[in-house]
């Protein structure tokens, strides 16, 4: 029986350490080196620039923005989900991350249409004789590419952390004489914090990384450290710096994963 689970885990490992290991230990040895291969920390303090300072700052804003709305936005939806009857949840569900097996970045395109200046929706505005939006190539619409992707991920997490809270347990508050707020705030919201934190973390983390939404709707114009590394690696081929600035990033991915570790145990805020 071990052997067979050894035989069947092989595949796994050979995956991790394929696409995996071997990367993160490239990221770590092109960031930590320089052209000629020896040890520096310059490529890591080059955040410090200041165009590049700007750029993770920006990102950092606009990805708490982004995370804050989707958490209230997540929030009662994953409620709402929950009351509804257990056989029509399914397909409400379904429903609802079925846009998720469209391709990213046509999924960033289509709003890329719909908020250009002659888009969709300024058409439409027009028609009905309404002032128009210009918010494309601006942070506005970064945020709107932002939380139109990544707010599946989190009212699953949501979602799979209310459906384990009993109906009964929001009854006994209830008959100890708790009002609907105090039993949200008291019971619910507390259970609800693994599955807060996880979606957090699972939408945080993209947006804090994406390039391909500021590319798209922030017309190249507004430079994210997600494009500032990108451009490092596509464009000047500095893997070096591309890689010391990817460490800084994954500072931020680690705290994260820390933030996860201390707050759901257990893995109860798991999307799937």
């Amino acid at each position: 029986m071990k052997l067979t689970r050894k035989l069947l885990a092989g595949p796994y490992l050979i995956w991790m350490i394929g696409f995996t290991i071997i990367p993160l230990a490239l990221i770590f040895y092109y960031g930590l080196t320089d052209a000629s291969g020896a040890f520096t920390l310059d490529n890591i303090l080059a955040i410090t620039d200041p165009q590049r300072a700007n750029s993770l700052w920006r990102a950092l804003k606009l990805s708490l923005i982004s995370t804050g709305i989707c958490l209230l936005a997540a929030y009662p939806l994953a409620m709402i989900l929950k009351k509804i009857a257990k056989n029509r949840t399914s397909l409400i569900v379904f429903i609802f991350v079925l846009p998720m097996w469209m391709n990213f970045l046509l999924r960033t395109m289509a709003w890329q249409v719909l908020l250009d200046r002659n888009g969709v929706i300024n058409n439409l505005l027009e028609f009905f004789h309404l002032p128009e939006l210009n918010i494309i190539n601006t942070q506005t619409a970064i945020i709107f590419g932002m939380v139109y992707n990544f707010l599946p991920f989190m009212v699953l997490p949501l979602y799979n952390v209310l459906m384990k809270i009993g109906d009964d347990v929001v009854e006994a508050a209830h008959d100890l004489g708790a009002t609907r707020v105090q039993t949200f705030f008291r019971v619910i919201l507390p259970l609800s914090v693994p599955g807060i934190i996880s979606g957090i973390t699972m939408v945080f983390v993209p947006a804090l990384t994406t390039f391909v939404i500021s590319n798209l709707l922030g017309g190249g114009m507004i430079l994210l450290i997600g494009n500032v590394i990108e451009q490092e690696f596509t464009f000047t081929s500095n893997w070096h710096l591309g890689s010391g600035l990817s460490l800084v990033l994954m500072i931020f991915i680690l705290i994260s994963m820390a933030l996860i570790a201390k707050y759901d145990k257990d893995g109860e805020g798991g999307a799937f």
